[in-house]
Parts: structure tokens; sequence; C-alpha cells
């Protein structure tokens, strides 16, 4: 079990990148979702132990990773957002390269560890290929290498599918799927379709603060019967945008549609009712938040 407490943290300035943060994660898979700049690498760096908070307290599995984060390390696997490779190095040499750097012991020998590691992330056939030549997945898949290597407890997965193709991401959800039965997953992200296919539960957060702790279903449960969905003129949009919240607007075959949440169903007539989806769920917690948090600081400083 990870346990967040109040957790909080103020950089030098005055920037206060997260607010009364408490979140309690079983094991499995658990998706952090936000918009960039939301406050979720701040947290997942917390969580490893490589940045203090100002506030609050972290416990896993008993252990205060926030007085100790020394005790959260041997149980830990961690892909950051960025993470450098040396580009001049095969895959097999930059893996042992890492699980040196890690200490990471093995029964029998680290070049067996490394080739295990190298199979289970599919990358068996490039191991002697420079890693300059891999594509963006093949370098996440080495990033997932390492991060397992020594088979933690806490794997903390920031931004994975950031870049990656639809193949590429695929081949990631699966490893990452496999990896939950066994441990606790933290996976941050900003994509949507990242935690409605893989996380049975998930929080929402915006500039720092916890918008939503629930499930999928239940964010979409929340505004099932609410959803229109129709075809208008490209300039219309800001129009319909003053009426009804706008969730999506994208283009289906070069012409526009828009998704809109009509709670009293007082739709344009072309207007059809279609079912939520978790990104209709996620836009109108995170647009609210963006609405009502500048009027609330106003109140206060008017007060």
């Amino acid at each position: 079990m990870l346990d967040i407490q109040s957790l909080a943290k103020t950089y030098p300035g005055g920037v206060t990148a997260l607010h009364d943060i408490t979140l309690h994660i079983p094991r499995g898979m658990f998706g952090l979702l936000g918009p960039n700049g939301s406050g979720k690498t701040t947290l997942m760096r917390i969580l490893a132990g490589l940045l203090e908070p100002t506030g609050g307290r972290v416990r896993f599995n008993g252990d205060d990773v926030t007085e100790h984060p020394e005790r959260i390390w041997p149980q830990l696997g961690y892909l950051p957002q960025y993470f450098g490779f040396h580009p001049g190095l095969t895959g097999t040499a930059m893996l042992m390269h890492m699980l040196r750097l890690k200490g990471v012991e093995h029964a029998g020998s680290l070049e067996a560890l490394c080739a295990e590691l190298l199979a289970r992330v599919n990358l068996t056939h490039a191991a002697s290929r420079p890693v300059k030549t891999y594509s963006g997945g093949m370098r996440q898949r080495l990033g997932i290498a390492q991060a397992i290597a020594g088979a933690p407890a806490l794997l903390i997965v920031d931004e994975p599918t950031a870049g990656l193709d639809p193949e590429e991401r695929t081949r990631l959800y699966q490893l990452l799927a496999e990896l939950a039965e066994s441990c606790t997953v933290l996976l941050s992200t900003h994509i949507v379709d990242d935690v409605a296919v893989l996380c049975p539960r998930m929080a929402i957060i915006r500039n720092g603060r916890l918008l939503a702790n629930t499930t999928p279903h239940e964010a979409r449960a929340a505004i099932d019967g609410t959803m229109y969905e129709g075809e208008v003129g490209r300039h219309e949009v800001p129009a319909l945008a003053t009426r009804f919240e706008v969730t999506q607007s994208f283009l289906v075959e070069g012409r526009q549609r828009v998704r809109v949440h009509a709670p009293t169903h007082a739709v344009p007539d072309h207007f059809t009712p279609v079912a939520p989806t978790l990104e209709d769920a996620y836009m109108l917690l995170t647009q609210r938040d963006a609405r009502e948090r500048p009027l609330v600081a106003a109140q206060r400083s008017v007060a």
C-alpha cells in the first residue's frame, strides 16, 4: 500500500506545485491523470525519494519514505519522463551499466539477468544495436527493463507513452498490465487513453490540486445520459461553447463535430445522445476547475 497524506510542495520563489494531496494506492495499476504542468512529475519525484516535500507524509508498506527515502530505493523501479541513454552504447551495454549503477544483484550473473530483462521487454533482437538506432518505443522498453530489475514492489512510470506510435503504445500497455499483476504500478500521464485502457482506479490533478479520486467507470457513470454529439460549422463552435460545456471538438472526414455536456437535454435538433467517455469526464472536471479557481481566488482577495 502506498499511502500519501496531505502532501505539499512549494519551490523557492513561492511557486506551489502540490496542494494537500492525499491518496491511498493499493497493489495493481493506478493512474495519475492531469495536463502538462499539473504537478504530476513533482509528485513522482517525491514518491521516488528524489525530492523533499514541503509538508505531508509518504509511506510505502509502513515505511516512512519522507523521513527515510533510502528505504524505498531497494523496492523501487522508476522510469522518469526524460530518461537519458548514451547513444553510442548497445542495448546490452546500456542496460548492464544501469544495473551496476543501481547495485542490482543476481544469483547467476548480471549478463544473464540483462538477457532475461531484454527478452521480457522484447528487445533481444536489438540487444547488439546502438541505442541511437532505437525507436521511441524501444527506448521506453529499455527504460522499463532497468526499472523492473530487482523485482520492485513499486513501479513508477512518468509519461511512458508520450510520442509513441499506436503499435508501440499497445506493446507497452501489455507490458505494464503484466507488471501490475505482481506489484504496485503508478502511471502518470496526460493521455486519457492510457488510463482508460490500463487503470481500474485513477486520480485527476490540475495545478497541483486533487480534483478526483475515482474509477474510470464511476467517472463515466456520473455524466451518463448527458452527453450529445453533432456536426456543426467551424464558425459555430465558439457560440456553442457559450451555451454548453464542449468536451471535444474534432474532425471526421473533414467535417467538424463536437461533443457537449447538456444535463437539461436542450440541444440542437441534429445532436444525438452518445455514451460518455473518460475524456468527456476528464475535460469537464479540468474545465470547471479552470473556470472556478480564478473566481475563488478573486473572492478571497476581495474578502
